[in-house]
C-alpha cells in the first residue's frame, strides 16, 4: 500500500476559499456597514456641494449605483467579424415630480 503523496481528488477545490478567508471577508463586511451611514453622507455632502463637477457627478453616480444598482450591459457574442461590440440597456421611467420624496424622506440626510 503506497502512503504519502498526492492522492486524487483530496485537498480543498481548485478556487475556493478556504474557512478563514470567508471569516475575514464576514469579517471586513460586517465592519464596512458600521461605517456605511457616514460614507453615504460624505457622497451626499461631495455630490451636493464638491468644489469640483466631476467629483460632484461621481459622488452621485456612486449614490444611485448603490440605491438602484448598476445598469446593466449585455454584450452581442453574434458579430461575423469576431469582435464584441456592447448593447447598453438603460431605461428611464418617468415620475411625477410630486411622487418623488423629499431628499431627506429618501436618504435621512438634510437637504
Amino acid at each position: 500500500m503506497a502512503r504519502g503523496g498526492k492522492r486524487e481528488g483530496s485537498g480543498r477545490p481548485r478556487g475556493s476559499r478556504s474557512a478563514a478567508t470567508k471569516d475575514q471577508i464576514a469579517n471586513i463586511s460586517e465592519m464596512a456597514k458600521m461605517h456605511s451611514a457616514d460614507a453615504l453622507e460624505a457622497l451626499h455632502l461631495i455630490a451636493t456641494q464638491g468644489e469640483s463637477e466631476a467629483a460632484r457627478v461621481s459622488a452621485a453616480n456612486s449614490i444611485l449605483d448603490r440605491a438602484f444598482g448598476k445598469p446593466q450591459q449585455a454584450i452581442d457574442h453574434s458579430s461575423t467579424d469576431g469582435t464584441m461590440s456592447p448593447i447598453v440597456g438603460f431605461t428611464l421611467e418617468v415620475m411625477d415630480e410630486a411622487a418623488l420624496p423629499s431628499d431627506e424622506a429618501a436618504t435621512g440626510l438634510p437637504n
